[in-house]
């Protein structure tokens, strides 16, 4: 099932899988306080990333399993289409 939130999500994935970021690094780039643009609290909810401990370099985020799997899928279906919300802004 796809949803609107999934090609940032994509992004946010793609991301990470160059590299494990700081926990900070992520919130600094991904946390927002708007309500229609979960995807962090998204993708942590579906367990596509993990807060890991790495000794020496305190929690890093990592793409998971299940993380890997939706970039598989994404990337096998073509790119996905933009949001209507995130759309709509961007004409405004």
């Amino acid at each position: 099932m796809m949803t609107d939130l999934d090609p940032l999500i994509l992004d946010l994935l793609e991301w990470l899988e160059r590299e494990p970021r700081s926990y900070a690094d992520v919130m600094d780039a991904w946390r927002t306080s708007c309500p229609r643009l979960t995807v962090w609290e998204d993708a942590m909810d579906r367990g596509l990333v993990a807060r890991i401990a790495r000794p020496g370099k305190g929690a890093v985020i990592a793409v998971t399993d299940a993380g890997r799997g939706f970039l598989r899928e994404r990337r096998a279906s073509g790119p996905a289409p933009v949001p209507a919300f995130i759309a709509a802004a961007a004409r405004r």
